[in-house]
């Protein structure tokens, strides 16, 4: 066994562990500490590791520094919770008049409906959900009241508003909190079915009537859409989402008929593939209890074997974070295949060649300025 998969391999073990077992953290050795604190950094999972240790009590046994990390990661993640309720509210004030359905996504919406995922997850924006036909309606109030549109080349502000499933985000003058619009989890060019209708229809009101979230199947199915069909080609697909995934259905699950409902609802919405790889690998990495015979109802919806041998493969190595000091070309390889693949299941076969031959003909006329501008510089100099 080569000297990268050892310490990579390890690496996997200790995050793992310390997801599924937090009670055996304190027995953990100074050196295996530094290391988990940080895999779980890259992963913004530090302020996770910090609850369940509070919850159990344990945060006080373990090394003085590696608990100084993790009391920092809780402020950052207090102080980030804060920012995130505040600016609902300005967005509440900043609509108000405006009778539209507004939905929280992702972690907002975890945070003001007091759900599991919550607990110790790093907030970075506030994803809203409108119909598509008030976005305009929206997004011109929401200037008006001192957000301001982020200024990016014309073409991508196109992408966004003719083929994406939301605008381009919009940035608080004073607070440069940002908000993300959409008004359907997928891009309208998507291979598979983003109808934002049912959605609506099943969403919860919160404790105040103007917002609302998903209701708890289209929670699950939302988190794994965005987790294998977001795909980043630097961060990989994100363990953090999977974990939001593992903390959902635990909590949800103990409803009852909940199970039921999931897998009928991804094949209406027509998510029961990544439903399927959901379920699978929160069950395979994190110790998820899904019910055999679910999985078992959704053996329909995998891949024929060798591209379910291939998907077994590559999302591990894709999911979890690589030592940091031992760089994988297996992982990297991985998450470039995997983000190959989103970027297909986006878009037609057509558009997406256009698409990518853009944005490589902006790279290359980027880096021939900056050649041009070193250039100079050596004739100035």
């Amino acid at each position: 066994m080569s000297d990268v998969v050892d310490p990579t391999r390890r690496a996997h073990r200790l995050l793992l562990r310390a997801l599924k077992a937090p009670e055996q953290l304190p027995a953990l050795p100074p050196a295996d500490w530094e290391l988990l604190l940080r895999v779980a950094r890259r992963v913004r999972l530090l302020g996770r590791l910090e609850s369940e240790l509070s919850r159990l009590g344990l945060l006080g046994s373990i090394p003085t520094r590696a608990a100084a990390h993790l009391r920092a990661a809780r402020n950052v993640i207090e102080h980030r919770k804060t920012l995130v309720s505040w600016e609902v509210n300005r967005i509440l004030w900043a609509l108000k008049g405006i009778e539209v359905p507004l939905i929280l996504l992702k972690g907002t919406g975890y945070l003001l409906a007091g759900l599991p995922p919550a607990r110790g997850r790093i907030f970075a924006d506030v994803d809203l959900l409108v119909p598509e036909e008030r976005i305009g309606e929206v997004e011109e109030r929401l200037v008006e009241r001192g957000w301001f549109k982020t200024q990016i080349d014309p073409y991508d502000d196109r992408y966004y508003r003719v083929w994406m499933h939301e605008i381009p985000p919009l940035r608080h003058r004073e607070r440069g909190t940002e908000i993300d619009i959409h008004h359907r989890l997928l891009p309208k060019t998507s291979h598979l079915s983003s109808d934002p209708a049912p959605l609506f229809a099943a969403s919860r009101p919160l404790a105040d009537p103007r917002l609302r979230v998903l209701a708890p199947v289209d929670m699950v199915l939302h988190s794994l859409v965005h987790l294998f069909l977001e795909g980043d080609p630097d961060e990989g697909l994100r363990l953090r989402d999977l974990v939001d995934v593992h903390d959902l259905l635990g909590h949800h699950g103990q409803q009852p008929g909940f199970w039921a409902e999931l897998a009928q609802r991804a094949r209406a919405l027509g998510f029961a593939r990544p439903l399927f790889y959901g379920l699978r690998h929160a069950r395979g990495l994190l110790g998820t209890p899904v019910p055999a015979e679910i999985l078992q109802q959704l053996d329909d919806a995998a891949p024929v074997w060798p591209i379910r041998v291939l998907m077994d493969q590559l999302i591990p190595l894709a999911l979890l974070p690589g030592h940091p000091d031992h760089p994988s070309r297996r992982a990297a390889c991985s998450r470039w295949l995997l983000y190959v693949r989103a970027h297909w299941l986006r878009m037609p076969p057509g558009l997406l060649a256009r698409h990518l031959s853009h944005k490589a003909w902006l790279r290359f006329r980027g880096a021939r300025k900056r050649i041009d501008l070193a250039q100079l510089d050596l004739k100035q100099q």
